[in-house]
């Protein structure tokens, strides 16, 4: 057994202590309990910091900068956070099963991935082995919960959980891909706040949606970084926003992205040693990071939480994030399109002035770019259509004429304040939320959709 897997078990051990802290808060006065909930995270991390600074026990929790400082601030971090975690469970509602989940799964699933490297060092394959151990430890952490207050049958669908934790287990992996080994804490807060706002929707999947949803989006994921279009965080990044939609959303939504998913990546491939002479090609031989996938889709994400939690949380009625999903992703697709079809094409002319500029100039067009982006929007606003009832021929109209604003509004920006004010993921991000919301607010003026 490696150093590295020795460490990575004894952290799960220590996050197995998450178990302790919903019978401490239940079993105390509210005010006893804020201080004693998150006290065996506070101790682990005292005795870090202060206590242990050398022999086996140091050498076991030990990571390198730790060494050099003789401090495990490591195991510091993460017993905080977990701290931290706990004292939001008891005085703000963080569901006591997703604090537990979301602790277990963080450190449960650092063993899983640790101990398949140790085996088989690819990334994708370890990053698997993550979210595998993650997942499975997150359900036993939230079931855990209940049976300890004596509950066998949880008022939480075992569908639901299941969900959280795959949901935690894989922004866990994607975070941990973009980030260091030392911002595990942040890690921990993030995807326990994450889990703690899908345990507040008015959430009831069924468990063939659940099975379905994380068989179909591992599938892709894998055909994703398979096939390089994109990098193991962009495929997390992909594979993470599938689960949602499938889940949150419907598999209409599921269709409309994985659609602009697929082509947006094929696309890159499109004649691209070509692109790559004319200085135009994207980077790593096409494959998309996971900036420019969140980029393109964030608003899209916004759009499914928001409709998933209306009309409960908001006045809106869900239709309005339909639209507006639907319109930021033929958004993304136009533009993706016009760029890498349009982009091989000689004599291109700036957006804001129409002189003809070099290839790949920030907010230069071609016709055939511009033709190519329309054809990705009216592509998605067909799949609106016969996914969607509610989605008629002049629903189709406003989901082109999203797609279309936002393929313009990306060229006005690359053309204008490109490289100076915003970067190209930044643009993106732009273009998608001006396209979602000309797109929603299109839907309300026409009557398709009422507010």
């Amino acid at each position: 057994m490696t150093t590295t897997v020795r460490r990575a078990g004894a952290f799960a051990l220590v996050g197995t202590l998450a178990l302790a802290v919903p019978p401490i808060a239940r079993g105390t006065h509210a005010a006893v309990a804020t201080v004693a909930a998150p006290a065996p995270f506070i101790v682990v991390a005292a005795a870090a910091l202060y206590v242990i600074d050398d022999g086996p026990i140091f050498e076991l929790f030990a990571r390198p900068g730790d060494r050099r400082d003789g401090r495990l601030y490591g195991l510091a971090g993460f017993a905080l956070a977990a701290a931290a975690l706990a004292l939001l469970a008891v005085r703000f509602d963080l569901p006591m099963y997703v604090y537990a989940g979301t602790v277990l799964l963080l450190s449960w699933g650092n063993l899983g991935g640790h101990l398949v490297r140790s085996v088989r060092d690819e990334p994708i394959v370890a990053t698997a082995g993550f979210v595998v151990a993650g997942s499975v430890a997150g359900v036993a952490g939230q079931y855990a919960v209940f049976l300890a207050r004596g509950v066998t049958d949880p008022p939480v669908a075992w569908a639901l959980l299941a969900f959280l934790a795959a949901s935690g287990a894989l922004l866990g992996a994607l975070l941990r891909a973009v980030l260091f080994e030392r911002d595990d804490p942040l890690v921990m807060v993030s995807v326990g706040l994450l889990l703690w706002l899908f345990a507040d929707l008015p959430l009831d999947p069924e468990p063939t949606r659940i099975a379905v949803a994380l068989a179909v989006s591992a599938v892709l994921g894998y055909l994703t970084y398979a096939l390089r279009t994109a990098s193991l965080p962009g495929m997390l990044t992909g594979v993470f926003l599938c689960l949602q939609t499938i889940v949150l959303g419907d598999y209409g939504w599921f269709l409309m992205l994985v659609t602009f998913f697929g082509l947006g990546g094929l696309s890159s491939k499109f004649r691209y040693e070509e692109k790559k002479t004319r200085g135009i090609a994207e980077e790593n031989e096409g494959a998309r990071g996971s900036g420019n996938v969140l980029a393109n889709s964030l608003v899209g994400l916004f759009a499914v939480l928001a409709a998933a939690a209306s009309p409960t949380y908001t006045t809106v009625a869900p239709g309005v994030f339909l639209f507006a999903f639907a319109g930021s992703i033929a958004a993304a697709m136009s533009d993706t399109l016009s760029s890498e079809i349009g982009g091989v094409f000689d004599n291109p002319r700036l957006i804001t002035t129409f002189q003809r500029v070099e290839p790949g100039t920030d907010g230069a067009v071609t016709w055939q770019g511009e033709v190519a982006g329309l054809g990705g929007a009216v592509l998605i606003a067909g799949i609106a259509v016969a996914a969607f009832e509610s989605v008629t021929a002049v629903g189709a109209g406003i989901v082109v004429f999203g797609g279309v604003v936002g393929m313009t509004v990306d060229s006005l920006l690359g053309a204008t304040v490109e490289g100076w004010l915003l970067e190209n993921e930044g643009v993106n991000f732009a273009a998608t939320l001006a396209a979602g919301i000309a797109a929603g607010i299109a839907a309300v003026g026409a009557g398709v959709v009422t507010l």
